[in-house]
């Protein structure tokens, strides 16, 4: 096992870029003081105790998983779609709860030279939803490039984070919170967030991919950019069904270690979004040390399946460094599967992908956005583990 002492002193060695020395939470020592050294005990044990500590102090509690009347309706199909190269599905996925109902609009390209079922990529799309994730192709943007994910044989599937909650903060009174949340009593300290919320509608995407034969839901992977990138990250944490999570540029509560305190910290990000975590979160404001987690950890809860987690050089707002020293300080629970996790304790050059091992990263130049670059490095290391990827 790879102490916290260890890594850090390993860090301090190869990173010139690191400003500030800080201890992190134990990985793998339980809440009774026990080391975890295995497999079973990291499942059994260590793993539901970090999956609760962020949702009691960060994410928050969902009060409902997949709803008992949940539905799938295929509103329009087109075989000829990207002049025949791919068919295209319009979906909603509706479902009803005590505040009303509720409908995810899901669009999915199917690539029809490769045979059914085929693996590919969910985008939370958290953009405006006309100039990104056009399903006519009328408008184009790199942000969800669907020719180059089609061409590359992988469905490419994406939703809109609004139809599942409003990026707005209304007390909670809208989207999936207004539908789900208990009519009779007031919301907890630890009652879920927009991300939680958010991460919720993509579990239902997942639901739909089991249904259909088109599509192999054991190879999908869930992906999203900035506050899109916190949220597939809670999301591939709490639904090993993704057999790839990917963050891009995810920052402050998404891949990057919340006690570097170097760019976005927790008190700027509760105070300009208050709705996307839970109240009790607010309490480490200013506070980092004193979270009883910390992001790497949350990259942990990944393994053995796969994980990757991409930065730019411009981009300090998400800090790039801490982004990277979270898939360093994850790679103890990889170890315990005996599976590759990062493999090396040094930043990489801009523009140098590390894909060797379970956890995937790169580093590009530029500044917050996604982009074809980043399409494609994530589809290479589709391409090097996907028949290798592990799902517990």
């Amino acid at each position: 096992m790879v102490s916290t002492l260890n890594i850090l002193l390993l860090w301090w060695a190869s990173c010139a870029q690191s400003d500030q020395a800080f201890d992190l939470p134990e990985l793998l020592v339980a809440e009774s003081g026990e080391v975890i050294d295995t497999v079973q005990e990291w499942q059994s044990q260590r793993r539901p105790e970090v999956i609760e500590l962020f949702r009691e102090n960060v994410y928050g509690c969902n009060p409902i998983d997949k709803p008992h009347n949940l539905k799938f309706e295929v509103k329009e199909i087109n075989p000829e779609a990207m002049s025949g190269k791919a068919t295209l599905k319009l979906v909603d996925i509706s479902y009803g709860g005590p505040g009303g109902n509720g409908c995810i609009h899901l669009a999915v390209f199917l690539p029809n030279d490769r045979p059914s079922p085929a693996p590919g990529f969910l985008l939370i799309c958290n953009r405006p939803r006309e100039e990104n994730i056009d399903p006519t192709r009328v408008t184009k943007s790199p942000f969800w490039p669907t020719e180059e994910i089609v061409d590359r044989g992988y469905v490419a599937a994406t939703f809109h984070i609004e139809d599942v909650d409003p990026d707005e903060h209304d007390q909670f009174k809208n989207g999936v919170h207004g539908i789900f949340d208990p009519l009779d009593s007031p919301r907890g300290p630890d009652a879920w967030g927009s991300i939680a919320a958010w991460a919720w509608g993509a579990s239902r995407c997942m639901d739909y991919f089991e249904a259909d034969n088109d599509i192999d839901h054991t190879k999908m992977a869930v992906v999203g950019h900035s506050r899109g990138g916190k949220t597939a990250l809670w999301c591939g944490a709490t639904d090993e069904r993704f057999a790839l999570v990917i963050s891009n540029e995810s920052g402050c509560t998404g891949a990057a270690l919340a006690r570097r305190k170097s760019g976005e910290d927790i008190q700027a990000i509760n105070n300009r979004f208050p709705h996307w975590f839970c109240e009790n979160y607010k309490k480490y404001d200013g506070k980092e040390d004193e979270l009883p987690i910390d992001q790497h950890m949350l990259l942990a809860l990944m393994a053995p399946r796969l994980v990757y987690v991409s930065s730019a050089t411009e981009d300090k707002w998400a800090d790039p460094l801490g982004e990277f020293l979270s898939c360093v300080y994850a790679e103890p629970v990889f170890d315990l599967y005996g599976v590759k996790g990062l493999g090396t304790s040094t930043m990489p050059a801009a523009n140098s992908p590390l894909h060797e091992g379970q956890i995937g990263y790169h580093l590009r130049r530029g500044s917050h956005d996604l982009t074809r670059y980043d399409w494609n490095c994530f589809m290479d290391f589709a391409d090097k583990h996907w028949e290798t990827a592990t799902r517990t």
